[in-house]
């Protein structure tokens, strides 16, 4: 019966509440800090590097609760949606979208175990290095090492707040 409430619009998609959630992570990761101040590169590679970094951040800290490990998936099916959205815009195909999609969840993926290493042993050289391999495209000069320290404090604030502060973006 829940399948055929959503497919007939009579129950409300619970990706929903993560809507602002997803908004503030994409509006992070657009700051122009991680390009002018960290050197990421701000090509269509290097706002990917940013947007797949803070989201496994977002999803790192939606996992901390047993009752939101959920969200934490819900996250990655927006991520997905907006991904597919991109990639048709850019004029993929079904057959080269679906292939995409599965290496950006799989980068995704890779992320979010490198920075829950790092961030579980709260050692700056770990997030560094972890930084180093997750955003590849860096201008010239770029530092790995200021990405990590943007990624550790972005963690620390989200795991002051309470959940529901993080949900609502109020961050």
């Amino acid at each position: 019966m829940s399948f055929l409430s959503r497919l007939l619009g009579l129950e409300r998609d619970p990706r929903e509440a993560l809507r602002p959630l997803w908004h503030r992570v994409v509006a992070e990761a657009r700051d122009p800090h991680w390009y002018a101040e960290c050197g990421v590169a701000d090509t269509l590679d290097g706002r990917f590097d940013m947007v797949s970094s803070v989201l496994a951040i977002a999803m790192l800290r939606a996992e901390q609760g047993d009752a939101h490990a959920q969200d934490a998936a819900r996250l990655a099916e927006l991520f997905v949606e907006d991904m597919e959205g991109q990639l048709r815009e850019a004029g993929f195909g079904d057959p080269a979208v679906g292939k995409r999609v599965g290496r950006l969840m799989s980068a995704l993926g890779g992320r979010m175990g490198a920075y829950r290493s790092a961030l579980t042993e709260r050692n700056d050289e770990a997030m560094t290095a972890a930084a180093a391999r997750n955003v590849t495209f860096l201008e010239d000069g770029g530092s790995p090492a200021c990405v990590a320290r943007g990624l550790m404090a972005l963690a620390d604030r989200l795991s002051a707040l309470d959940y529901a502060s993080v949900l609502k973006a109020d961050w």
